[in-house]
């Protein structure tokens, strides 16, 4: 059933703002076809909810979701969805990558070097 109470909406928008036309808005799409049910509920919760919480600015908290998908080691779609958000959000793509590098001691060297390399295309646009 999908829920169209304002959280529910309030999350559709923020989604679209931050990763229409991008790899997170794909990844929605295709969760949608899967589990419509886990789709509202991400939609209502994780973004209606949680992302458009007052208290920190949407670049920070994207940053801080690049770190978490970073530091997982296996989440480098919703990685690259995060980066590419955080960037609509008005990080740098120097944020990200100091995001990331943070992490070599925390993570691992290994995560940080996937994470780097996940998003090539996305930092590797800065020196266009």
């Amino acid at each position: 059933m999908i829920r169209q109470d304002a959280k529910y909406r309030q999350g559709l928008e923020l989604i679209e703002f931050l990763h229409g036309g991008h790899a997170g808005g794909e990844r929605v799409a295709a969760v949608v076809e899967i589990s419509p049910d886990f789709a509202d509920m991400a939609i209502a919760w994780a973004t209606g909810h949680i992302l458009s919480r007052p208290g920190l600015d949407l670049a920070t908290r994207e940053l801080i979701l690049v770190a978490a998908c970073a530091t997982q080691g296996f989440a480098l779609t919703q990685l690259v969805a995060h980066a590419e958000a955080g960037l609509r959000a008005g990080a740098t793509r120097q944020q990200i990558h100091e995001t990331i590098s943070q992490l070599t001691f925390y993570a691992g060297g290994p995560a940080v070097s996937n994470a780097l390399v996940a998003l090539k295309h996305v930092l590797g646009e800065a020196q266009a």
